[in-house]
This record gives structure tokens, sequence and C-alpha cells, in this order.
């Protein structure tokens, strides 16, 4: 585990690959942290790609500052890279971690090389709405708040981030994991017709983890797209 201070806060963050290999940012989803991501990373890491995969805020060794809108998620991403010097990269995204990868990709394009969002439902209000999660008793590798925050940017996402999909011109690999997941499938397709160069690929019967049910079909689809 490294650590950096980006937008205010610690983040922690794990690497896969050589140094100097072009790199890839790996985003995951609410409750879980860039360990979730280690199988992708070491195969990716073979390409040879530098692979870094953050903890989110309020998720794991990352700061849990208290605030968890997706737009600050999408600052410390966007501070993450620049204290790390990375100029560009390929951005990865899985579900909470697609919503914060395309609003990175909307508000500077110019870091993203090509977009992969796994499984992101298009940002429409949710009707009726999302009821409030009971907590779990225990300890958490996350903080509660967080998923209070989020299931309100869930249930009345602000508009801007489905009129901005436009902004979004880098290539994008949109993919669907089919019938069984939870996300409707026809918002992740709402999600790759609004993006200007965006493609779609369903992995049928993965439901909502591609990358973990499914990782020889998730990796076939994303290998040779960043390649």
């Amino acid at each position: 585990m490294n650590t950096v201070k980006a937008n205010g806060i610690t983040l922690a963050y794990r690497t896969w690959g050589p140094e100097d290999a072009p790199p890839v940012l790996l985003l995951h989803c609410r409750g879980a942290d860039g360990a979730d991501w280690t199988e992708v990373a070491e195969r990716l890491a073979t390409g040879p790609r530098r692979v870094y995969a953050p903890d989110l805020r309020g998720h794991g060794r990352s700061d849990w500052p208290g605030g968890y809108a997706c737009e600050a998620m999408r600052d410390d991403v966007h501070g993450f890279l620049d204290a790390l010097g990375i100029r560009r990269a390929d951005v990865v995204g899985h579900s909470l971690g697609g919503t914060v990868a395309y609003l990175l990709a909307q508000h500077a394009p110019d870091l993203v090389r090509r977009l992969v969002l796994e499984d992101v439902p298009a940002p429409f209000p949710l009707d009726p709405p999302r009821p409030p999660a009971e907590r779990p008793a225990g300890d958490l590798p996350f903080d509660w708040a967080m998923v209070r925050d989020t299931d309100r940017q869930r249930n009345a996402p602000d508009p801007v981030w489905w009129d901005h999909m436009g902004r979004i011109t880098m290539p994008t690999l949109v993919i669907g994991g089919g019938a069984t997941s939870l996300i409707p499938q026809d918002q992740v397709a709402a999600v790759a017709a609004a993006i200007p160069d965006a493609r779609l690929v369903t992995v049928d019967g993965a439901g909502h983890l591609v990358h973990e049910t499914c990782p020889d079909e998730f990796f076939a689809a994303v290998e040779p797209f960043l390649a």
C-alpha cells in the first residue's frame, strides 16, 4: 500500500507493473476498495502497464472525511493523478467508480486517454426513490455516511451529469452485465448511446460484478480496447 495527499485528504492506493509503463487507473464500486481489482490489475500489468487502484474516499485505508459527493471523489482522483505526475491515463470504473470516472472525463477530458465503464447506470432520478438503508451491525470497511450520501445522489443526481455526457470525447467502452445485473441494462445502453465515441459490450449472465464473475470475458473486452 502507498499513500498520497490529494484534494486535501490522504488516499491509499495499490500499484502493479513497471513504473515507466503506460498508466491505467482502476476505480472500484461502492463498499469495495482497490484490492477488488487485483486479478484484473495483475493481468493488465503484463501489458506492460503501470496500474493504479486507489481506495476512494470513505473506503478502505483512504481518509473518511465525512462528505461523499461524487464530485468530491472526482476531484480526489484528479488530485491523485496530479500528485503522482500522471498527465494522461486510461481510466476503468465500476459502478460508483464508473460514475466518478465519467465525471472526471467530462471535467478534465485531457487526463483520460481511454475510458471503460463497467455496469454503470445512467444518472436518471430513481422513481420511486431508494429508501434509507439500514446500517449493518459491527465494523465496516467503509464509512456508512458514504452510503447515505451516495444514495441521495443516486436518487436525485445533478442533471449536469447527463447533460455533459457529450463532453466525453475519448474512445469509451461500456460493459454491461446482462439481465442478471441489478443495474437496468437499458440505462447502461443509454450511457453508451449518449457518449459520442462509445461502444457497448454485454457479458450475459455476468451480473453487476462483471470483472469478478466473468474475468476472462471482461479482460477479453478491455485488453484490446486499451491496446
